[in-house]
């Protein structure tokens, strides 16, 4: 018995290691752990299994880099940040800055404008296999998962593509793996349909250099101020230090840590033959061309009041006020640089410390306005545009006092009332339907004119006069010609009553200057407008139809009557705008100064600029009289003390500019009959005026000469000069390559004597042949928005003496 069951135990044992072809038992399918194999061995997978773990993992990893390489594709469109360019907005001339729109400091360059060496300082920092490789550096992968897997400081191996690819496309960095995995997928697919040249010039547009500068255009111009085409070798290189840290690695932050990542930088472009060793050794850290790290508010000072005219025109134009800070354009404004400073300088003359300081809530303003096309070239809002955003002289108001008295003059003179009228210049004179019956209008100091003309009359003042013109001509017509000239219609006040001959009207200072330029321009209203360009930076083209010379709304005769009364203003004996005679040029204007002097003006011309100053005080809900201040400190501050002597300083500034050192005259007018000013009974607060003059009338012409130097003009200024000449204009069109689409290409009849009357043909080029002309934009015929309501407008207004 004991020898069979050994017998059993034994085939049984022999049974497990039998051999195929036994009856051995069938083998388990999943042998693990293996039963045959002794000890701690029987607990490791066989090398058959890890060969084959091995080939299935190899092939599942394979086909799902096949599957996402081949379900990649290279997006249509980059990230919305990456294409964003700034604005940047240029003086008149068209070099200097006055500031930008943005929300990145970026401007996209073509990457073949720049120096090799700009480019490969990159690559030689960042991915020294750049120009060869697949888009993936799989030896830097290597090299980056070992050193983390053993716990060194964190290394990524991404290449400048893959840089490319997750910054440009995505817009944002990423740094798990399964993002990382695509942005490796999208690399190598870039590289497969993108030149090497365009991945590198994106990469440079689009990667953040410090500062605020977005792009090696805004950072060549931020670190160095020059353009990126212009870099030197150590600039580049030291601009390509700075890409892995820009705050610290930041010359102005650690120069130092920057000196020593800019040589790293020389050495590689060196050993890579990017540089030749001359240029090594020649290469210095540049130190000396570096700019000062500055903080500003872009908008301080002066710039916020100037960008933000820019912008309101533009977006009244159709613009979007997005697409100015991200589409990127060149503006060219109409602000002449030296004549804002002119203005800056003239208003802050003003003393706010001492010991006689003026109010610091007093509001001073200043406009200039060029009478040929709207052109505004300086304009004083207020002393910094981020502690005060209100622009004092566009959006403020203030009642314009006797400004308003050349809108009745010129509304008379329209009906044939000539400057030789007379009427009772005696003060406190009842003018029927002026006031209530028994209420006289009284004179400003209550002087007593008796009966003048009204060229005396304005060169004074005169209340009494101009009130019985207003109930003459009508209320009415002082509005119309208030409006005709550049009022707009919905001025505060501004009513068909009696007293808006006084200048109860509360106008913006802007509004006035443009109605003055009218003046200035003998008739002729052109829309007041600060921009003067706007160019594509990517294309280059014009985009805006810059506003200028409409119609004359005032006869010739008209004006010239008008100007020669105001030029008496200037001119007379003891007139209060006699300190202007200073500028020993021919001057036109009037002085204004509300009720209870609660605004004080001088609104002023010659025949190449038109120029307001004023004052008021207070806010636009409250104004209060000015209080004096300076050497004014004895007297009311009036249109006759700081704002014509500020007028005539800013003048003569500006007078000295070469634009405007030409003395041009006003039309002559002649008096139809002479009028001696009479003695006041009383003794008047100015002194009376000289005698008027009457010289001989001349003789009109009945022929002229068509000019023969339109060619190369505007349309509008042709019209005008032809128009001015008493000549009809006819415009007819032709394409030309040559000459922008609106430009005068030749005048009929140019060089011969014609008889006035006759009409003239004007050829307009229609631009290149066959692309249309793009159709003009619609002018703003709206002014900024108002302010409240300053004085009370009771009508009893002074001459601004």
């Amino acid at each position: 018995m004991a020898s069979s069951a050994r017998q059993t135990k034994g085939t049984a044992r022999a049974g497990s290691t039998a051999r195929p072809g036994t009856s051995a038992r069938k083998r388990r399918f999943f042998n693990y752990p293996r039963s045959h194999v002794k000890s701690f061995r029987r607990w490791l997978p066989s090398w058959r299994v890890l060969l084959g773990t091995f080939l299935t993992g190899t092939a599942l990893v394979a086909g799902i880099v096949i599957a996402a390489y081949a379900t990649t594709s290279v997006p249509a469109e980059p990230a919305y940040a990456v294409q964003q360019q700034k604005t940047t907005v240029y003086y008149a001339d068209g070099v200097t800055e006055i500031g930008t729109f943005q929300e990145e400091n970026r401007v996209i360059v073509d990457y073949a404008t720049l120096p090799d060496y700009v480019g490969n300082s990159v690559v030689a920092s960042e991915d020294s296999s750049f120009w060869t490789n697949s888009g993936i550096d799989l030896k830097g992968i290597a090299r980056a998962m070992v050193n983390n897997l053993k716990g060194g400081s964190l290394q990524g191996a991404s290449t400048i593509t893959q840089q490319y690819a997750e910054r440009y496309y995505a817009g944002a960095t990423v740094s798990d793996y399964v993002g990382k995995f695509r942005e490796a997928m999208l690399a190598l697919r870039l590289t497969q349909e993108q030149p090497k040249e365009e991945i590198l010039g994106n990469y440079l547009n689009t990667i953040y250099f410090g500062r605020g500068a977005h792009g090696i255009e805004a950072a060549a111009q931020t670190y160095f101020g020059v353009p990126a085409a212009e870099l030197t070798i150590s600039q580049a290189a030291m601009i390509t230090a700075i890409i892995p840290n820009p705050t610290v690695y930041d010359p102005a932050n650690n120069p130092d840590i920057t000196q020593e990542k800019w040589q790293r930088v020389i050495n590689r472009m060196a050993a890579d033959g990017h540089i030749t060793p001359a240029e090594k050794a020649e290469a210095v850290f540049p130190a000396d061309t570096l700019k000062e790290k500055v903080v500003t508010n872009s908008k301080g000072g002066q710039a916020g009041y100037l960008l933000d005219l820019v912008r309101r025109e533009l977006e009244a134009n159709g613009y979007d006020g997005g697409d100015l800070d991200t589409k990127g354009f060149t503006i060219v404004t109409t602000f002449d640089k030296t004549m804002q400073d002119l203005a800056v300088a003239t208003a802050e003359s003003i003393p706010y410390d001492g010991d006689h300081p003026a109010s610091p809530n007093l509001k001073p303003t200043i406009v200039s306005i060029d009478p040929a096309d709207g052109a505004v070239k300086s304009v004083y809002g207020g002393p910094d545009f981020v502690t005060q955003e209100f622009n004092n002289a566009t959006r403020g108001v203030a009642q314009a006092g006797s400004t308003f008295k050349p809108f009745t003059l010129v509304a008379a003179l329209e009906q044939g009332i000539d400057l030789s009228a007379t009427y009772d210049g005696n003060n406190d004179v009842e003018v029927p339907g002026f006031y209530d019956k028994g209420q006289g209008v009284k004179n400003f100091g209550d002087a007593k004119y008796g009966e003048i003309d009204l060229a005396t009359a304005t060169a004074n003042s005169v209340n009494t006069v101009y009130a019985a013109l207003n109930m003459e001509v009508g209320p009415e017509a002082t509005v119309a010609a208030a409006v005709k000239a550049g009022i707009p219609e919905d001025t505060m006040d501004l009513k068909a009553v009696p007293s808006n001959v006084l200048g109860t009207a509360s106008v913006h200072p802007i509004d006035i200057a443009h109605a003055y330029a009218t003046f200035a321009a003998q008739g002729f209203e052109s829309t007041p407008h600060v921009v003067q360009s706007v160019k594509r930076l990517d294309s280059g083209a014009e985009t805006y139809d810059m506003p200028g010379r409409n119609d004359r709304v005032f006869e010739a005769d008209v004006m010239a009557a008008a100007t020669y009364a105001m030029t008496q203003v200037v001119e007379s004996k003891g007139a209060s705008g006699a300190p202007a005679k200073a500028l020993n040029r021919p001057v036109a204007g009037k002085t204004g100064t509300s009720n209870d002097n609660k605004s004080a003006w001088f609104a002023g011309y010659i025949p190449q600029l038109a120029t307001v100053v004023g004052l008021y005080q207070g806010d636009q809900s409250t104004q209060e009289q000015i209080t004096p201040f300076g050497e004014y400190y004895k007297k009311s501050i009036t249109g006759g003390t700081w704002p014509v002597d500020a007028w005539t300083s800013y003048m003569e500034g500006v007078l000295a500019l070469p634009q405007y050192a030409e003395v041009q005259d006003f039309p002559e007018y002649t008096m139809k009959k002479a009028k001696p000013s009479p003695t006041p009974s009383e003794e008047p607060t100015e002194p009376a005026i000289e005698e008027l003059v009457e010289p001989e009338e001349p003789v009109a012409p009945t022929t002229v000469t068509v000019p023969t130097d339109l060619a190369g003009r505007s349309k509008a200024d042709a019209k005008a000069v032809l128009e001015g000449m008493g000549l009809k204009v006819s415009f007819t069109e032709e394409y030309s390559a040559d000459v922008a689409p609106g430009i005068v290409l030749r005048v009929g009849g140019s060089g011969q004597q014609v008889e006035m009357g006759k009409t003239v043909t004007v050829v307009l080029s229609k631009g290149p042949d066959p692309k249309p002309t793009p159709d003009p934009s619609t002018p703003p015929t709206t002014p900024p928005e108002e302010g409240g309501r300053p004085g009370n407008g009771n009508g009893n207004n002074g001459n601004g003496g």
